[in-house]
């Protein structure tokens, strides 16, 4: 069956115009890139022998997340020094194509940082997107791709280095496009056009906007005080535009230092951001103004890296503390005041992804971890260690099953 999410609030409605399977994972956290499923885990209390491992799969290096649809799971991994995009049967993990991209190329040696016992794996960083009928894939030298679902044939291809004067990083890119509607967002062009809009279907260009420096963190849509709006987290910090043509609606800044790789999270009319290397995390109130009130900032705390929260009725849960490998801590903080009310350590820099009402936690040591979302005390119903390799990851959640990778392998849980 399909039909039209629509995740909404008093103040604030986030709507996914496409039409869509409720059951599928069509993009970098999720259909809305918000972190959520609106499934529901029914026995989230596992014993000690956990859910049962569907099948396991081959996804050499890299921190590509999955996106799934009409029974294909999609993510980019390296063979033989070149990025790919493959699809994996979501039933048995068999391999059904895969597609070469760009050269794997980092220019540093960055992505191979990690615990004592678990480094290495530096690979493609950036997650497909897909509507079912195609998939696309904006890879780490700033190439935008569609490619055919089922065959993985290229459909067409726009190169931002060399069309839109693009803007490379260090590490190089890990964004992810941002689907809505016939529309896919990215950033990294040059001066008038470092952000983007094109055609899914034709990939021409629809507009393009600003003069920002691209960071590593994915954009985000809503719809904020009955005001739809695009927001990037740019090096000059968050910058918020109209989906439609690109305006700018306003800006805040927010210190840049090496990388900035957490996307924004949003609640009603807050957004809050996080960056490593020093620099802390803030919340913002958006007023309709040229520039959104600062309700707080903690310098050098609240670190998420590159581990994006997911936010849940007015707490932050997710993956704290800058470059704890293998030890950082799963928290909940108030949104609000940016006060913490639980940490629980031993997780490192992974990622997590709410289902209904509970957390699905990804460690860097591959365990995959069940935990409530509720703001009062730390209560995990389920653990289970399934991937070797590291996980810098964020878990899928479509049809009753996760998804989840490492710079090894990948695996499929039955929880439904």
């Amino acid at each position: 069956m399909q039909w039209f999410r629509t995740l909404a609030t008093a103040v604030l409605v986030v709507t996914f115009s496409a039409v869509v399977d409720g059951e599928d994972w069509l993009q970098y956290r999720g259909v809305l890139g918000d972190g959520k499923s609106n499934e529901t885990i029914s026995n989230p209390n596992w014993d000690t022998n956990g859910p049962r491992v569907l099948w396991k799969a081959p996804t050499p290096l890299g921190f590509s997340s999955f996106a799934v649809a009409d029974g294909r799971a999609f993510t980019l991994v390296d063979k033989s020094g070149t990025e790919h995009c493959i699809a994996l049967d979501a039933d048995n993990g068999k391999e059904l194509w895969s597609t070469p991209l760009s050269s794997s190329d980092y220019n540093s040696g960055g992505g191979n940082a990690g615990a004592p016992d678990n480094k290495g794996g530096d690979g493609p960083r950036s997650t497909p997107t897909t509507d079912g009928k195609y998939v696309f894939v904006y890879d780490s030298h700033l190439k935008l791709t569609a490619l055919d679902a089922k065959t993985g044939q290229q459909i067409w291809q726009r190169d931002i280095m060399t069309e839109h004067a693009g803007r490379n990083i260090k590490w190089m890119n890990a964004t992810s496009p941002l689907m809505d509607g016939d529309r896919l967002y990215i950033a990294g062009g040059g001066p008038g056009e470092s952000m983007m809009a094109f055609n899914k279907n034709t990939g021409e260009l629809v507009w393009k906007s600003g003069d920002e420096m691209l960071t590593h963190a994915t954009p985000r849509l809503a719809t904020i005080n009955g005001k739809q709006q695009l927001i990037y987290f740019m090096q000059s910090g968050l910058v918020a535009v109209d989906p439609e043509n690109g305006n700018e609606l306003w800006k805040s800044f927010f210190k840049f230092s090496v990388s900035t790789a957490a996307s924004p999270v949003i609640e009603n009319d807050l957004v809050y951001c996080s960056a490593g290397y020093g620099v802390g995390a803030g919340l913002f109130k958006v007023t309709g103004k040229s520039e959104p009130d600062e309700q707080w900032f903690k310098a050098n705390e609240l670190m998420n890296h590159w581990s994006t929260p997911v936010v849940h009725n007015g707490h932050l849960y997710g993956l704290f503390e800058f470059k704890k490998y293998g030890d950082a801590p799963l928290q909940c903080v108030e949104l609000a005041t940016g006060e913490i009310k639980w940490s629980k350590r031993g997780f490192g820099p992974g990622n997590c992804i709410l289902v209904g009402e509970t957390l699905v936690v990804l460690s860097d040591s591959g365990e995959v971890v069940l935990a409530d979302a509720k703001p009062d005390s730390y209560n995990e119903t389920g653990r289970k260690k399934v991937l070797s390799g590291k996980c810098w990851s964020t878990p899928a959640y479509s049809d009753g099953r996760i998804y989840v990778r490492s710079t090894e392998e990948a695996a499929c849980l039955v929880v439904n």
